[in-house]
């Protein structure tokens, strides 16, 4: 006498079929939660960038020094250094310009700082001859 079996599943295919299930979908969370942190820490520092920049490009007056602030969870410090014009590039007639060195540093997070620096010419006052 033979017997027949049914084209079904044993339990023990169905629990690795479970486990494989298991482990491709935690593999997926853990990447979906990775990807929300590095929005989050790349939004922080596209948002740092824009504040530095706005911090750097609000200074009109050659005077020097160093300022801080807070803003939000952004803490900033500012110096404003005044840079000798070499003769070779100054003009001959007309008002003098100034150079200035600007630099901002934007700190957040743990250790997490940004710094924005540039040069900005700004029109001085007439030559003295």
């Amino acid at each position: 006498m033979s017997r027949r079996t049914s084209p079904g599943f044993t339990l023990l295919e169905v629990l690795i079929a479970m486990v494989i299930l298991s482990v491709a979908v935690v593999g997926l969370i853990q990447t979906a939660s990775q990807g929300l942190r590095l929005l989050k820490v790349s939004s922080d520092h596209q948002e740092a960038v824009a504040l530095g920049d706005r911090l750097v490009r609000a200074v009109d007056s050659p005077v020097e020094g160093m300022d801080a602030g807070q803003e939000g969870q952004f803490s900033w410090e500012r110096r404003v250094r005044v840079v000798a014009v070499p003769d070779e590039l100054s003009p001959t007639g007309g008002p003098s310009p100034q150079l200035l060195a600007l630099s901002v540093a934007v700190r957040w997070g743990n250790g997490r700082t940004v710094e924005v620096a540039t040069l900005r010419t700004i029109q001085g006052t007439a030559a003295t001859p």
